[in-house]
């Protein structure tokens, strides 16, 4: 037994990914064009936190730019040698981007630590209007993806929502710094939120190396549909169940269920459409089953 999306479900995974594509595009162009004034923003105000800020975003946006394409990529038809398709390459967009966030972290805790031993006063005025700029661009970007489901448009936001914080940062440190002379907050709140944002892209990147792996995109789920399986009537055992997400949103099952009796033709079509509807609440994008009888030793027992 093997089920396909239907029609609707084709159309509405379809109309998803072209509002993803979309949601991703409007990222990249805001971020590219961003990063554009960001550098004429720190020459002009010759400030180096600036110009290290413009240099992260300009990585974000390489990093963007290549979850865009590979968003589109994950659109295209299925084919003889891709026969699950191309939604795997969102997920290949979330790792790339995953790392590059983490590098991208471990370079502004580089520059930021050393400021702690020299700090150095920046020109304020010229930091509080690119920050207020900064967040209200960043800030425009993030919501514009906040709608998202896909893993790879939850780690772009964060991308998005680090550069939100890091303005937020600098609009604080230049407020305060109008009326004390405390220059080392700048790396104190660099330090932090890039820490803070460190932590939780590694939870993403430990995910998204999980459901590369094609381990179970959720536990729970899985023995919930193991037990509505074994609920059958028909149906004695469940084994050689594999239970992995092509993108971490399209889930996919195999499985073998192993009959109580011989069933004839009528029989086996009507436990072909139980097996349908008790799945049906899962929206698997592909399945497979297996009906094993009785007295029938398993074809794949060791794997």
């Amino acid at each position: 037994m093997h089920n396909h999306n239907n029609q609707h479900e084709h159309s509405h995974h379809h109309h998803a990914h072209n509002t993803s594509s979309k949601r991703i595009g409007w990222a990249f162009f805001l971020n590219v064009s961003f990063t554009i004034i960001e550098f004429i923003g720190g020459w002009l105000t010759n400030s180096t936190a600036i110009m290290a800020d413009a240099v992260h975003d300009l990585g974000d946006s390489l990093s963007i730019g290549m979850a865009w394409v590979l968003n589109k990529l994950g659109q295209k038809q299925v084919s003889s040698n891709f026969t699950y398709g191309y939604k795997r390459l969102s997920l290949l967009g979330a790792l790339i981007n995953s790392v590059v966030l983490i590098f991208g972290s471990a370079w502004v805790l580089f520059e930021a630590v050393p400021r702690l031993a020299e700090p150095q006063m920046p020109h304020t005025e010229g930091m509080l209007l690119m920050a207020i700029f900064g967040m209200a661009v960043n800030g425009f970007a993030a919501y514009k993806l906040s709608g998202g489901e896909t893993l790879n448009e939850r780690v772009l936001n964060w991308h998005l929502f680090e550069d939100v914080l890091g303005w937020a940062a600098v609009f604080i440190v230049s407020v305060v710094l109008m009326f004390a002379d405390w220059p080392i907050l700048d790396p104190l709140l660099s330090i932090g939120f890039t820490l803070f944002i460190l932590f939780n892209v590694m939870r993403s990147l430990k995910q998204t190396v999980t459901l590369f792996l094609q381990a179970s995109p959720d536990r729970q789920t899985q023995q919930t549909l193991l037990d509505a399986l074994l609920k059958l009537d028909k149906v004695v055992d469940v084994h050689h169940v594999h239970f992995w997400s092509l993108d971490g949103q399209n889930h996919v099952l195999t499985a073998h269920l192993v009959l109580n009796d011989l069933l004839d033709g009528a029989q086996l079509i009507a436990l072909k459409h139980e097996v349908l509807i008790s799945l049906q609440p899962f929206q698997l994008a592909h399945t497979t089953i297996e009906f094993e009888l009785p007295s029938e030793s398993c074809r794949d027992a060791a794997d």
